[in-house]
């Protein structure tokens, strides 16, 4: 009996190096998924419905299945940001129209009419814009990283032209990573040049964009827009104001335009908000005065 037990207790190590328990028992998706394509070729398996769903893009896209895209949508980028330890961002809206300074003549040049012309240089006036964004950016992106390696302040935009492309020109002026949510829209859109490409996502429903930009979002500096940046200026107030998102600072560049566009004082005359809703924006002209405005917010404890 003793020679039994012994000899088992001297077999075991051996046993375990042989048998280790595995983390996985079930064959990955991927593997199953390469195989299923190089399957026997029959009239039953040429078939859609022989397809792995999640291999099939027609069963995908069918009207049935949108809150498995809305899912899906939700997920991918929140998972991909997690694993760069993407911990929180400041995001920039704006026009996808005003152009940068060096490309400010240029649009005055190639106006044709009066009214080109009248609209191209206000346009251009407005690239000023354009630097103290890419200028704002390049201060965010110099945040330093945590202890645990986690990154803060990292410039998110909407990944197109104009005032997008300065935030994420900004951080690559410094060597930092960027983000881009960009849209799918009916004509031509890509990614500016300057955003990192890992960090550069594509949405098709606008709601989930939308959210992937507040999800993270620790400041926010809006500039000059037009109906998209209304859309997310104004849901964000909303936000905020009804209670759904707690308070975070919300520059709002360009005094000149906003309240030339927007009445906010008539907003509080007609009842329709309240005074102190009105707090709920920073006004800002500079990239350091909108940094500034930043860290008071979060020295303050506000």
């Amino acid at each position: 009996m003793v020679f039994l037990l012994t000899r088992k207790v001297a077999t075991f190590p051996i046993m375990k190096r042989k048998h280790k328990i595995e983390e996985r028992i079930f064959r990955p998706a991927r593997q199953e998924a390469h195989d299923a394509l190089d399957s026997v070729h029959s009239p039953q398996t040429r078939s859609d419905a022989y397809k792995l769903a999640f291999q099939d893009t027609d069963f995908l896209l069918r009207d049935d299945l949108r809150p498995v895209r809305f899912q899906l949508e939700l997920l991918k980028p929140e998972l991909l940001l997690d694993e760069a330890k993407i911990a929180s961002t400041f995001v920039f809206y704006g026009s996808a129209r005003i152009p940068s300074p060096e490309k400010a003549q240029a649009l005055i040049d190639a106006a044709r009419t009066e009214r080109d012309s009248r609209i191209a240089n206000s346009l251009a006036a407005k690239a000023v814009y354009y630097e103290e964004a890419r200028k704002l950016a390049g201060i965010a992106a110099r945040f330093p990283v945590d202890t645990a390696g986690n990154h803060n302040f990292v410039v998110c935009s909407g990944g197109g032209p104009s005032i997008m492309e300065a935030a994420n020109r900004g951080a690559a002026d410094v060597g930092s990573r960027s983000i881009a949510l960009n849209i799918v829209l009916p004509h031509e859109q890509a990614p500016n040049e300057y955003v990192t490409p890992d960090l550069s996502f594509q949405f098709h429903y606008f709601a989930l964009r939308k959210m992937h930009f507040l999800l993270r979002a620790r400041a926010l500096a809006i500039f000059p827009g037009g109906f998209g940046t209304f859309d997310e200026f104004f849901e964000l107030l909303t936000l905020v104001q009804t209670g759904k998102v707690k308070p975070i600072p919300i520059l709002l560049y360009g005094r000149d335009f906003w309240k030339r566009v927007v009445n906010f004082e008539a907003l509080v005359e007609e009842g329709v908000i309240a005074p102190s809703d009105l707090d709920l924006i920073t006004w800002v002209e500079s990239a350091e005065e909108g940094w500034a405005a930043v860290e008071a917010f979060y020295q303050n404890g506000t």
